[in-house]
């Protein structure tokens, strides 16, 4: 009967440890620091990176000019929702200031 309660116990107190665990933090997105882009932008970093989500970046980081525009319409709203101060030219600015392989190419 003891092994029975032990056993329960162990298994209740299971999740309790693991939710007091720190979360990871989220990975930066397409190499860029997603706390400092962010901060850049005056918003908190969840939002920038629940933004981004519906962005469908280019892999070989060379976005036609059709896939930019799309995914700046996604974006650059979302962000403006939290931080209405967001112009085009700033968000440009800030990821290319931290987009690992430099400034994008202007079409």
């Amino acid at each position: 009967m003891r092994r029975i309660i032990l056993a329960t116990l162990v298994i209740s107190l299971a999740p309790v440890s693991a939710s007091q665990a720190k979360p990871a933090p989220p990975p930066p997105i397409h190499e860029r620091p997603t706390d400092l882009v962010a901060a850049d932008l005056g918003i908190p970093e969840q939002v920038f990176i629940d933004c981004f989500s519906g962005v469908s970046p280019e892999a070989s980081h060379d976005p036609s000019v059709a896939q930019q525009h799309a995914n700046k319409a996604i974006l650059l709203p979302c962000l403006q929702a939290e931080n209405p101060s967001i112009t085009n030219e700033k968000l440009d600015s800030v990821m290319d200031k931290y987009r690992p392989e430099g400034p994008m190419p202007k079409p």
